[in-house]
């Protein structure tokens, strides 16, 4: 079985950066496609960017032209780098991953807390 970890929350100011990791392990092989998501208080898990395999990315609205989605196909990890943050980015981001090419299962980690706040 897969288990995906994210690591590189924390507390930022506005106008900080951050930049969020997911490692895949277990059985996990090559990451497909791989997609970052958030939920803040109160409001529905929302989709911020994903990637697949041919490199090909899609963002939310609300972060295009400051979080980037990226892939490192050896570590088979992958990455969120949110530049300009903003309070409303406040979140528990998780990272979501599929690992065949069609039909196979998505597997969520645990999530990790962006605080932006002055």
């Amino acid at each position: 079985q897969v288990h995906l970890v994210e690591s590189g929350g924390g507390l930022v100011q506005p106008g900080g950066s951050l930049r969020l990791s997911c490692a895949a392990s277990g059985s996990a092989r090559r990451m497909y496609v791989v997609g970052w998501y958030r939920q803040a208080p109160g409001k529905q898990r929302e989709l911020v960017a994903t990637l697949t395999s041919g490199g090909s990315t899609n963002y939310a609205d609300s972060v295009k032209g400051r979080f980037t989605i990226s892939r490192d196909i050896i570590k088979n990890m992958a990455y969120l780098q949110m530049n300009s943050m903003k309070p409303e980015d406040t979140a528990v981001y998780y990272c979501n991953g599929r690992f065949s090419p069609v039909g196979g299962p998505d597997y969520w980690g645990q999530g990790t807390q962006v605080t932006v706040s002055s």
